[in-house]
């Protein structure tokens, strides 16, 4: 493994946290507050832009909400590791279930959500 894999950073990160006794503080609480606080900051960089200059951000803003994303990553990995979830597979069994709620046939150009379909 390396860390340029799931398995690789999941293990990076706990070192990381294990290094700096901050596994006391890694439950699946606190983890989730704060992969909700990362969540708000990256949402931040989007506020009160337009849709278009959402697309458009100029390369200091581009960097800045790349390691917002990547807080978030790191945070949603050592949630993962902490409940024992391998977020590969159960990411492939969502998308399975979101094929089956989101036909193609039905929802192609439409943003409802899958109960509201007929």
């Amino acid at each position: 493994m390396n860390d340029r894999d799931i398995d690789g950073l999941k293990l990076k990160l706990k070192e990381f946290a294990k290094i700096r006794d901050w596994e006391q503080f890694h439950s699946p609480k606190n983890l989730s507050m704060a992969l909700s606080v990362e969540v708000a900051e990256l949402v931040e960089h989007f506020q009160w832009v337009t849709e278009e200059q959402s697309t458009q951000l100029d390369p200091k803003k581009h960097a800045a909400v790349a390691f917002e994303m990547a807080d978030i990553f790191i945070f949603l990995l050592r949630l993962s590791d902490q409940l024992g979830i391998d977020l590969m597979e159960v990411t492939q069994r969502k998308i399975k279930l979101n094929e089956q709620r989101y036909p193609a046939d039905k929802v192609k150009g439409s943003s409802k959500k899958y109960n509201e379909y007929k």
